[in-house]
This record gives structure tokens, C-alpha cells and sequence, in this order.
């Protein structure tokens, strides 16, 4: 028993110096990964492109401030409570980023059972059986019975080192995709959060859209009746009227499909918190309640590619098919099973382990692919344009994110503008509405024409509010396109070991 006993020791430490020697020695076939040059690009713009924003007439002007760090919580610059309450609340229940968040375990799950094949393999085994021997045939029992029990117990190792580097690259890969899909959950988080702020937006927006658009209609509806009096007065035709009523209609019409809108915002809102459509959502907005933030962040893009989630997705993914085309290359290589096994086999149970009934054995298996049809050589043609593909791909996204952080710094500019002149243009409306009332209290002017310079005001008041839902939403797609300092968050596992 002891001598079994110490050979099994001798065994596997033999197959285990053995394997390690050779992984040791090894090299790791297949190209070596290096991440792709930043980008030459040193602005976002053939020209030079302004630094602030136009300033309503409050004085609301943005700076964009190059090299300014983004927060984690970005949405808390907007200065709203309920929005702050909101998004963590739907960062603790929403269900695609749990989803994510799971993914992101079961793919550093693949990686550690992946790591486990460094490491020998050791089963063991116990097999008791009773046998009954033909008379036509000899007993291979030592007593000679055609009856007998045979119980075998065995330990056995197995081992492949990892000669060419085949599963350091398979581990290599994995690790790639589990970061990927780290940056899938960055990205869940980015687009979670943007969609609420957005959706915020939105609602206030609306709300302030309905609360215009029912001062217009209350407005017109008194011009109505203004001429319907007038028109019986013979002071009116039918169709000052009639065109009056149409106008009223049009902008009755317009209000449903405002309050539908509001609902569906609402039924969004609930939805991204993890709500069911049912539930109360005591969160509301107002534009009011929002601050709209005046410096702005303004990322290199050499820099840009560090903090955009899907950059560096598709940075990791190319990663994985670099090391896949050396997991292809390494398969048609030879390849070294060791093997070795010790136990005891006996008629007798009490007897096992006894003198006399322990064997064990001890080899080694060298195999490598002579023919197979091409496959192999094909496979690794295939792995080889997948990193083509793969690079391409991380080429195509980085143009894609430049272009996504231009497209808003121009929104930023042009919005600003927009909001400025519908600012004025509101201003010179109130203005007007103003002179009208005093001309009207003097008796200057019909009833009629001050409604007209009423529905003027608000008309103006209506684009003003677009406006300035506007510019809080080129914000968000600001911070969005810059990747939303999920860097600077720390409630998320980042690197292996979690």
C-alpha cells in the first residue's frame, strides 16, 4: 500500500514537472496583440470652431472647456432631485443593465473554467462487479471459480501541455470578450441614464408645450367669440368667422397628440426605472427645474477613444479575434498527451489495496493532424479574416464616434443660436402683447386685435420652449457622445477577479 501510495506521488509529480517544463518552454503562436494608433485627428472641425455658444437673452451661454474631466453621475450638473432620485433608482432595477450586469459574470466565469486546463486532470474511480465466467471458457479468477466478485479502484492523470500556446490564446480571447462585454455594461449604463435624462427633458418639455398651447385655444376661443358678436352685430363677415373656427380646430387638434405624448414619456420613465406601467411615478418636470450646465467638456479625439464604451468594445473584440487566429494555427501543430493511472484490482474487498493486487501505468501520446481535407488550414484562413473584419470594424466605429461628437458640438452652436433668436423673438412678442393691452385699455384697438397679439405671444412663447428643450438635449448628447466618465464610477468591477 505504501509503495502504491508513493508511486502515485512519483507519478504525478513526474506528469506534472513534465507538463510545466514543456508550457515553460513553449511559445505562443499567432500574432501578438497591439492596440491601434489613436487617431491623427486634432479637432472635430476643418475650422476652427467656436469655443462658447450663442447666450439667450438671460444670459445662458455654454464654454466648451478642453480637457475638462466628466463626472460618473453627469446627470447630477443638470441640478434636479428628482431626476438624481430617478436614475438611481433605475440603475438598481433596470432590467437590461441587470441583464448586462450577468453577462458580465458568466463571461469571467468562461474564463476561469477556460484557466483550468493548465492544470492536470485527476479522476477517480471505483468499479465493483459480480462476473459469472462460461464453463466453455477458463476462470481468470486465481481460484478457478466461474463466480466471483472483482472490485477496482483507480486514480488516473491526464495531462496536455500547452505546447504551442493553444489555450494561453483561448484564454487571451475570453479575457478580451469579458472585457467587451464589460464595456456592454458601461454602454447599458450610458444609454439608461441618457435615455432618462432625455426622457425628462422631453416631459418638461411637453408639459410646457400643453400649458402654452391651452392659453393659445383659450385665447382664440375668446376671438371667436369676439367675431361670432360681431359678425351678428353686421360688423363681421361668415368668413372672418369661419376662418377663425378652422384656426381654433387646427389648434385643438394639436393638443391630443401632445397629451399622448406626455403619457407615452411617462410610460417611459416607468419603464427605464423598472416600473410597470401601473405604478406611481411621483417624478415631475419642468424646465424650470432644470439647470441647464454652462461648462461643457470637450475631449481630444486621441483621448476620445479611452473613454467612448463602444471604442473600446470593438477594441477588445478585435483583441479576441487576434488571439483566436492563434488558437486556428495552434491546432495544426502536434500535440502531447501524458497520461498515467494507479490502482488495485481484487476478489476480495477487504483485500483491496492489499499486497499483490495494485497496477498502475505510465505514457505519453504524440499527435498531430496529417490529413483532414483542409480544414484546419482553412479554419485558421477564417480566423485570419475575422481580424481583418474585426479591425475594420473598430476602424468604422471610431469614425463613427468622431463624427458623433462633431454632429453635436455643431447642434450645440446651431441650437444655441435658435434658442437665442426664438428668445428674442418671444421677447419682442411680450413687447408687442404689452402695447397692445394699453392701446386696448385706451380704446385704440378691437378686442380682436389684442387676442391676435395674445396668440402672437404665446405662438412665440411655444418655439422658446422647443428651444430651450432643445439645448438641454444637445447637452445630453454631449456628455453621451464623450463617453459619460464612466471612468470615473466605481460601482462596477473593472478587471479580472470579480
Amino acid at each position: 500500500m505504501t509503495r502504491h501510495v508513493a508511486f502515485l506521488r512519483y507519478a504525478s509529480r513526474c506528469v506534472l514537472m513534465l507538463g510545466v517544463s514543456l508550457a515553460l518552454g513553449a511559445c505562443a503562436v499567432g500574432p501578438d496583440y497591439h492596440r491601434p494608433a489613436a487617431p491623427s485627428a486634432q479637432a472635430y472641425a476643418a475650422d476652427d470652431m467656436p469655443s462658447t455658444t450663442a447666450a439667450a437673452p438671460d444670459g445662458q451661454g455654454q464654454t466648451l472647456v478642453p480637457g475638462k474631466d466628466i463626472p460618473g453621475e453627469w446627470w447630477m450638473l443638470f441640478h434636479s432631485q428628482p431626476l438624481n432620485g430617478l436614475i438611481d433608482e433605475a440603475l438598481k432595477h433596470n432590467p437590461d443593465t441587470a441583464a448586462a450586469q450577468a453577462a458580465l459574470k458568466a463571461a469571467w466565469e468562461n474564463v476561469y473554467a477556460q484557466r483550468g486546463l493548465y492544470w492536470p486532470v485527476v479522476t477517480g474511480s471505483v468499479d465493483p462487479t459480480r462476473q459469472k465466467i462460461a464453463r466453455t471458457l477458463a476462470s481468470p479468477a486465481s481460484s478457478g471459480a466461474m463466480f466471483y466478485d472483482l472490485t477496482t479502484a483507480q486514480v488516473s492523470v491526464s495531462y496536455s501541455p500547452d505546447l504551442w500556446g493553444a489555450n494561453r490564446r483561448q484564454v487571451e480571447s475570453l479575457v478580451a470578450q469579458a472585457n467587451a462585454q464589460r464595456f456592454q455594461l458601461e454602454a447599458s449604463y450610458l444609454t439608461l441614464t441618457s435615455n432618462l435624462v432625455n426622457a425628462a427633458v422631453q416631459e418638461a418639455s411637453l408639459r410646457a408645450q400643453i400649458a402654452a398651447t391651452q392659453d393659445v385655444i383659450d385665447s382664440q376661443s375668446k376671438i371667436l367669440d369676439a367675431g361670432k358678436r360681431q359678425l351678428n352685430l353686421g360688423d363681421a363677415s361668415d368668413s372672418d368667422v369661419a376662418a377663425q373656427e378652422a384656426t381654433l380646430e387646427q389648434t385643438r387638434a394639436s393638443m391630443p397628440a401632445l397629451q399622448k405624448q406626455l403619457a407615452q414619456q411617462r410610460d417611459l420613465l416607468a419603464a427605464l426605472s423598472g416600473r410597470t406601467p401601473d405604478q406611481d411615478l411621483p417624478a415631475r418636470f419642468t424646465l424650470d427645474s432644470l439647470q441647464l450646465p454652462q461648462d461643457l467638456p470637450l475631449t481630444l479625439p486621441a483621448r476620445l477613444v479611452e473613454q467612448r464604451p463602444d471604442v473600446r468594445m470593438a477594441d477588445a473584440q478585435l483583441h479576441a479575434a487576434c488571439a483566436q487566429v492563434g488558437v486556428a494555427f495552434a491546432a495544426r501543430l502536434p500535440n502531447i498527451n501524458i497520461t498515467a493511472s494507479w490502482g488495485s484490482a481484487t476478489d476480495q474487498m477487504h483485500t483491496l489495496f492489499g499486497s499483490g493486487t495494485g497496477f498502475w501505468n505510465l505514457g505519453a501520446a504524440i499527435a498531430m493532424p496529417l490529413f483532414d481535407g483542409g480544414t484546419l488550414k482553412h479554419k485558421q484562413r477564417a480566423a485570419e479574416a475575422a481580424y481583418t473584419q474585426a479591425a475594420e470594424q473598430y476602424r468604422s466605429i471610431v469614425l463613427g464616434a468622431l463624427q458623433n461628437v462633431a454632429d453635436t458640438l455643431h447642434a450645440l452652436q446651431s441650437d444655441a443660436e435658435a434658442m437665442a433668436a426664438s428668445a428674442r423673438a418671444e421677447q419682442a412678442a411680450a413687447r408687442s402683447y404689452g402695447i397692445a393691452q394699453k392701446q386696448y385699455a385706451l380704446g385704440d384697438i378691437s378686442m380682436v386685435a389684442l387676442l391676435n397679439a395674445q396668440v402672437t405671444y404665446r405662438q412665440a412663447q411655444l418655439a422658446l420652449i422647443q428651444a430651450r428643450a432643445a439645448r438641454y438635449a444637445d447637452t445630453v448628447a454631449l456628455f453621451q457622445a464623450l463617453g459619460g466618465g464612466w471612468w470615473n464610477r466605481h460601482d462596477v468591477a473593472v478587471a479580472d477577479g470579480m
